[in-house]
């Protein structure tokens, strides 16, 4: 499968970022993100002016003695973003970020996804332990409910389940307690689809989670992080858009490695203030930028100590807590992370900044701490059990490089030389298997796998970082570096992917289908 939007631009060359990568992964910075900014064409806000807001959360539509049941539509609204101005959204329930859903572990949530947007849609549940036919295969399309005249319903992939209006997904969530997420994951165009704001959170609770002193309600804090640009008119601002709806050409030369915005977003809030008391809060952070990598940390930083104690990861608790002075993070990784607010005076602000930005992204939100309050949370040294799955269950060893290049006379985002194909298969691990995959990037890549968190085994030869720590289902590479990762394929056959999850990359080839058998 070449054709289509993932190489419109990229035949003359792929900018400046794709070009050095070609040229050798020693001319491209560490501490960065693949891509270029896009600059907004509006006057852009003073921070710490509007308030965080907390996405809503979703009630079920029924509930019975098995599942939770909910429904939501994907449609069109309006938001003020910036003050003043009205920007346009693709919203699930119409609002960005879409409502959040909360579940309890081994309790199936059964999600219709409705569509009325102009164009399909793909939901995937980002973390989830999903069977294949609601994972969000990239084909399997919701076609829109007011009818689709284009012709390009399964891609040309004869295994697609298409649907008309709406789909039911079920997620039967027999996994750790975590922090999950959905987002559209349709095929070449999931970059311009979560830009518009197809994006949402989904909590997993259960009983182990539960019996730990965490901060909780109001001083646990979802933190969808994004990066936006803006156009004159207040619409978000992206270089290439489906082009049933507009005749603007594909992603652009000097946006092919990645599109980064120059206004940060927290749950859809540009540079949001937000009042704490000076004690310790749980802060649940989402990095759900299409490509900006960020490395956050507090300024000013205690007084006395590490300004993070991670408590979990993608996959959930740690066996530990970490400390960390800085937490990196890129692209669909989440970071649960306990601050001591406490360690401040009252009356102090706190900046949560991003080392790894410049200008107005060198700034994510603000604490004010505003009051005293009785400290009702601990930190236990013993958090979880968590498997370690060690080398010697292996067996097999596969590898998959990650790198821009040429397939055929064609260049983009390849897997193994590859851009994604529906018809190619690159794995078939055996269902109970342990295996280990090793990834090498030519640029910073997020890789994602579908369906399995995994353990990082090693970095260059090298031990994981401390961020590495626990399960995963998403691991940052750097330019130049391989990362082995070790998992066990469990309860479902068929077929998955794993991607980049750099929107950009993703949508121009850098995905592959696995099978599980």
């Amino acid at each position: 499968m070449m054709g289509r939007r993932r190489f419109l631009g990229l035949t003359g060359g792929a900018g400046l970022v794709l070009a050095a990568s070609l040229a050798g992964p020693q001319l491209l910075p560490r501490r960065t993100s693949a891509g270029a900014v896009l600059r907004s064409a509006v006057p852009l806000p003073a921070p710490f002016q509007l308030p965080l807001v907390i996405p809503p959360v979703l009630a079920p539509a029924t509930r019975d003695g098995d599942a939770d049941r909910y429904e939501i539509t994907a449609r069109e609204a309006t938001a003020e973003i910036l003050p003043g101005l009205r920007t346009p959204i693709w919203g699930y329930e119409g609002v960005f970020p879409g409502p959040t859903i909360e579940s309890r572990r081994g309790r199936t949530a059964i999600v219709r996804h409705r569509n009325e947007l102009p164009v399909p849609t793909v939901a995937h549940l980002h973390g989830g332990h999903t069977p294949p036919e609601s994972d969000g295969y990239p084909t399997d399309l919701v076609l829109p409910a007011r009818g689709w005249a284009h012709g390009h319903h399964g891609m040309h992939d004869p295994q697609a389940v298409i649907t008309t209006g709406a789909r039911d997904y079920t997620y039967p969530l027999d996994q750790r307690a975590a922090l999950l997420w959905y987002h559209d994951h349709r095929m070449d165009f999931t970059g311009p689809a979560v830009y518009r704001g197809l994006a949402g959170l989904h909590v997993v609770r259960d009983d182990e989670e539960d019996a730990l002193p965490l901060p909780r309600g109001d001083r646990e804090i979802p933190l969808l992080i994004t990066d936006r640009a803006f156009a004159a008119d207040g619409s978000f601002d992206y270089p290439s858009l489906d082009p049933t709806l507009t005749t603007t050409p594909g992603v652009t030369d000097t946006y092919a490695a990645g599109v980064l915005g120059d206004v940060v977003l927290v749950n859809g809030v540009p540079w949001p203030v937000h009042e704490v008391s000076a004690t310790r809060h749980r802060l649940r952070v989402l990095n759900a930028s299409n490509a900006r990598r960020y490395e956050l940390a507090l300024d000013p930083p205690p007084p006395d100590g590490p300004a993070f104690v991670q408590i979990g990861s993608d996959g959930g608790l740690l066996r530990s807590p970490i400390a960390h002075e800085s937490i990196t993070t890129a692209s669909a990784e989440r970071h649960d992370v306990i601050v001591d607010f406490g360690r401040y005076p009252v009356g102090t602000e706190v900046t949560l900044v991003n080392r790894l930005g410049t200008g107005p992204t060198a700034q994510v939100m603000r604490f004010r701490v505003a009051r005293r309050a009785p400290e009702d949370s601990a930190i236990p040294a013993r958090l979880s059990e968590v498997e370690p799955l060690r080398r010697e269950q292996a067996v097999v060893t596969r590898d998959f490089s990650f790198r821009s290049g040429h397939h055929g006379d064609r260049r983009g985002w390849l897997i193994g030389g590859r851009p994604f194909d529906t018809g190619y298969v690159a794995a078939r691990p055996r269902l109970g298997d342990v295996e280990i995959w090793r990834f090498v990037a030519d640029l910073h890549h997020p890789i994602h796998l579908h369906l399995a968190n995994f353990q990082v085994l090693s970095r260059g030869n090298r031990e994981p970082r401390p961020l590495d720590a626990g399960w995963k289902d998403t691991v940052d590479l750097e330019p130049g570096e391989a990362v082995e990762v070790i998992t066990r394929f469990e309860n479902y056959r068929g077929r998955f992917v794993f991607h980049c999850h750099n929107a950009e990359h993703e949508d121009m080839g850098m995905m592959a289908t696995f099978e599980t058998v």
